[in-house]
């Protein structure tokens, strides 16, 4: 009987423990995160309710007063200015991955490994995310405009609302070509379907992804457990599968 209820105080201690974390996620990071979160899930006893979505569209709802309690941005600029907007916590964002821009066609026989497609053409749209919203849009726009063909492509753009669906526009067949996030297209350690190019570093500014702790989660135990998570090796494992880079 001591075995018993001891075991029945440790359940209702858990329980009462545990508490619901609502994270808002870049689109591009909606892979890992189904892996995370149950992972996290178990190891804390706490629940993470998932919501997706464009980096830009986050920032708008979150300085309205949405229920968020951490912020996985596409970007590093939007968790600092949330901070600086006393939205979010000082001294809490960190790095959490380093995102990869592929040129990506479900056709395997379209793109070229070095992108020569975008000069040579034969398509009729290429889309993009949104890059007023999206940072992986606005890589997308840097590195056509270091190659010198962003005008001449620009009547071809078919615009996301996020990176996913950009992504399904290109799957469906909507868009012949488009800019994707690696992690969408990576099957063991590569380009798993199609054809792509995983375009140079060099060719736009690096898409450092931010996390950051909102202000209304302050003194949110299980949010702070979340981000701990996040930073540790079994979290960190599933974003390398993903290809994406770490610090």
């Amino acid at each position: 009987m001591k075995a018993i209820f001891a075991a029945l105080f440790a359940l209702c201690t858990a329980t009462a423990g545990a508490a619901e974390v609502h994270i808002a996620v870049a689109a591009n990071f909606s892979g890992p995160m189904q892996v995370i979160a149950p992972l996290f899930e178990r190891a804390s006893g706490h629940r993470a309710t998932l919501s997706f979505g464009a980096t830009g569209k986050f920032y708008a709802q979150i300085t309205n007063g949405a229920p968020y309690d951490v912020l996985l941005a596409a970007d590093d600029e939007t968790p600092a200015r949330l901070v600086r907007e006393k939205q979010a916590v000082d001294a809490t964002a960190f790095t959490y991955a380093i995102g990869r821009l592929v040129l990506w066609s479900a056709r395997p026989d379209l793109v070229d490994a070095r992108g020569e497609v975008l000069r040579r053409g034969g398509f009729k749209h290429l889309a993009l995310a949104n890059p007023k919203t999206a940072p992986y849009g606005q890589a997308a726009m840097q590195v056509m405009t270091r190659m010198a063909v962003a005008d001449a492509l620009k009547p071809s753009f078919v615009q996301g609302e996020n990176i996913a669906q950009t992504h399904q526009f290109i799957s469906t067949g909507a868009a012949e070509l488009g800019f994707v996030a690696y992690s969408q297209v990576i099957r063991n350690d590569r380009i798993g379907s199609g054809s792509g190019w995983i375009v140079p570093a060099e060719l736009h500014d690096p898409i450092r992804q931010d996390a950051v702790l909102l202000a209304r989660a302050r003194d949110k135990p299980a949010a702070r457990a979340f981000l701990d998570f996040l930073r540790g090796e079994a979290a960190r494992s599933v974003i390398r599968s993903f290809g994406y880079e770490l610090r």
